[in-house]
């Protein structure tokens, strides 16, 4: 039975879970797949919810400061389990993959415990340093097609 982590503050803890969620709905099936499978010891999952599939109303700013908007609809999954040791957890994700969301979820419960906090760290570190080399790669491509566009003065004769 795996013991729950002790946390040194509210604040500390909402902004590592935040971070954390954010990552594992980010990652790949194959990336939380095979996390799982890594681990030495997996403990019991019950689904607690879910996986659901729904809608949710996306909204946007002009500029990303001015009044917001609704901008559309998207399809979004989520799912809520309890560990053996019954810590819960919750995953959510784009798309209607009911098994990334439920993966999602149990690595989020999973953070929460000492015996697995680690692993799960690891995992995160890895989505995040995937992710980053996405951004550089689609920057780099983004700057090859960049035009620089100037102005000549003519004279005045």
């Amino acid at each position: 039975m795996a013991a729950v982590r002790n946390q040194p503050s509210p604040d500390q803890e909402a902004a590592a879970r935040k971070r954390a969620m954010g990552l594992l709905a980010k990652a790949t099936r194959v990336e939380l797949a095979g996390a799982w499978e890594a681990l030495a010891t997996r403990p019991a999952v019950t689904p607690v919810r879910g996986p659901e599939t729904g809608l949710v109303m996306v909204r946007g700013r002009i500029g990303g400061g001015g009044a917001p908007f609704n901008l559309g609809e998207v399809t979004a999954t989520r799912a809520s389990v309890r560990l053996d040791c019954g810590v819960v957890g919750h995953g959510q994700a784009l798309g209607t993959d009911g098994e990334k969301a439920r993966l999602a979820a149990v690595f989020d419960a999973l953070l929460q415990t000492s015996e697995h906090a680690a692993a799960v760290e690891r995992l995160l570190d890895e989505v995040a340093a995937r992710l980053k080399a996405d951004d550089a790669r689609k920057a780099r491509e983004t700057a090859a097609t960049r035009v620089d566009f100037f102005t000549m003065v003519r004279g005045d004769d």
